[in-house]
């Protein structure tokens, strides 16, 4: 066997005769070890696949799907849970809807305003849908419970609107109630002369009576007032002895004499049915009782249908 070798450098070329054992050797080494190269990464790559089906590997494998179950099942209890939180806020919602709905549509009922068509409480909530049998159907899933909590809190924010603007209308009509004068000065004792002429009980001529007078008995009787208002009077007064004035607006004034003591002071913002004095016999008086006057824009009237009026 002849091998030629070639200098790159120079271009010289050598002849090397390979003879017997020598050829041997050299036909040896040019086969024989890309084979056992070969051969040696064959069971390297075979011995790395018999580890990945080894029974520590599958060990391993098992224990990591045992977690993602665990994983998954944890999930899925944490969702029902917020499922079951949800439903409840639901039916806690339909519930305190319900009781709006009655109470406003009772308020309207006794305020006379269900007419009027500004109140509307008769509107059902969102409920509803094809009735399905024990197991059938599957159930309201998270969006749809959204869904639905969200409109039932629009319909309840319109319920509350609807109610404080109910609330404001009812106070101003209790307001203007409160204001008219109604009911009697004294909670005991009997009308002892009425409006009108009468005989003057010093003069003894006829003359004009502008109230009715409410004989107590004693003195220290609670004098108290038959509208809210204000103030404008609170002393003596010459013939109506220890006075108070009060304005209840729209015209409409009120006047208590002949006190023992007087418990408000002028300005005093007071309501229906106040203690604004004790009786006594102060003034022109021929013994203990309440003067009790109304005057309408400025004119004395009789106090007789005021005193019988009852509140709507």
């Amino acid at each position: 066997m002849k091998i030629i070798i070639v200098d790159q450098k120079h271009g010289d070329t050598k002849s090397l005769v390979l003879k017997g054992w020598m050829r041997v050797l050299f036909t040896f080494c040019f086969l024989g070890i890309p084979v056992a190269l070969g051969y040696y990464g064959y069971q390297l790559a075979a011995g790395k696949n018999a580890d990945i089906y080894s029974d520590e590997a599958a060990l391993a494998w098992a224990e990591k799907l045992q977690e993602q179950e665990q994983e998954v099942k944890r999930i899925r209890e944490d969702t029902l849970a917020q499922l079951q939180a949800l439903t409840l806020r639901l039916a806690n919602l339909q519930a305190r809807l319900l009781r709006l709905d009655a109470l406003g549509e009772r308020l309207t009922a006794i305020s006379e305003l269900e007419d009027n068509g500004e109140f509307d409480f008769s509107q059902e909530p969102a409920m509803g849908g094809p009735e399905l049998g024990l197991g059938q159907g599957r159930g309201l899933e998270g969006f749809d419970i959204i869904a639905e909590i969200d409109l039932l809190s629009q319909q309840i924010d319109d319920r509350q609107q609807q109610l404080e603007i109910l609330d404001t209308v009812l106070s101003d009509r209790q307001i203007q109630i409160d204001s008219l004068p109604s009911g009697r000065p004294v909670s005991s004792g009997w009308i002892s002369s009425n409006f009108g002429r009468r005989i003057d009980p010093f003069s003894g001529e006829l003359a004009m009576h502008g109230g009715i007078d409410f004989a107590t008995g004693s003195t220290g009787v609670e004098v108290i007032s038959v509208a809210s208002g204000v103030v404008t009077f609170a002393g003596e007064r010459y013939g109506y002895g220890q006075l108070v004035q009060v304005n209840h607006g729209n015209g409409y004034e009120s006047l208590y004499a002949h006190n023992q003591d007087i418990l408000v002071n002028s300005g005093d913002i007071i309501k229906k049915g106040q203690v604004v004095a004790l009786s006594g016999n102060s003034g022109r008086s021929t013994g203990p009782h309440v003067h009790f006057e109304i005057h309408k824009n400025g004119r004395v009237i009789d106090p007789a249908s005021y005193i019988h009026r009852t509140n709507p």
